[in-house]
């Protein structure tokens, strides 16, 4: 039995919308995303396509630009903790990014993304408290930046989360929720604390999930 998905989202400050569609095919992912510029310009614009392993690999091919991607995900046990690792590479834009999470216990992990460029470093704690809240500091050493990120799950297992970016200040706030049997709902809301005029900026995103 193929299973599928599909996610859409629109961005009503830039009037840009965002499309997936994933096919289940016996533990294969088959992926087609699009953006704003394929349903304006024709087919073929911000148009990526993707085969998936979850937890193995991850094969992009982006069609405008004729470039692909790789990941391939692999996990090791340090002190009998377990640490995942995600290696990407892109073939056009030459770019490699390793990433590294290593799971403390069900409540702590420390993440870690390098670029392998100097500097180029990224590192996330994580902390669970009591099932329901959330805590994710991060601290970029590219920039001196760091994000702040808190989210709580509420009875309903609907999940409201509060973000700042120092770098951007930008400040942001997003609710889950189920909407229906098969599907979810996101709203998001911004703004950026360094513009003049600080107005909101708000995303809407739909998720279904569907057997064939």
């Amino acid at each position: 039995m193929l299973k599928a998905s599909f996610r859409g989202s629109y961005d009503a400050d830039d009037s840009d919308a965002a499309a997936s569609f994933v096919i289940n095919t016996g533990g294969i992912n088959l992926r087609a995303s699009m953006s704003r510029d394929t349903f304006i310009n024709g087919p073929l614009n911000g148009l990526t396509l993707s085969v998936e392993n979850p937890g193995i690999f991850i094969v992009d091919y982006n069609v405008p630009k004729k470039d692909v991607r790789f990941q391939f995900m692999n996990s090791v046990r340090v002190n009998g903790k377990p640490l995942n690792f995600t290696y990407t590479h892109s073939l056009v834009e030459n770019r490699t990014a390793l990433d590294g999470t290593l799971l403390l216990d069900s409540n702590n992990k420390f993440s870690a993304n390098y670029g392998f460029e100097p500097r180029d470093c990224k590192v996330k704690y994580t902390y669970i408290h009591g099932c329901v809240m959330t805590v994710e500091p991060r601290y970029d050493f590219g920039d001196n930046s760091w994000d702040l990120a808190v989210s709580r799950r509420l009875h309903d297992d609907s999940v409201v989360r509060a973000s700042y970016q120092s770098s951007t200040r930008v400040l942001g706030m997003d609710y889950r929720t189920k909407s229906f049997a098969n599907g979810s709902f996101k709203v998001s809301a911004s703004i950026n604390l360094a513009e003049e005029k600080k107005i909101p900026k708000l995303t809407a995103e739909s998720i279904w999930d569907f057997e064939m």
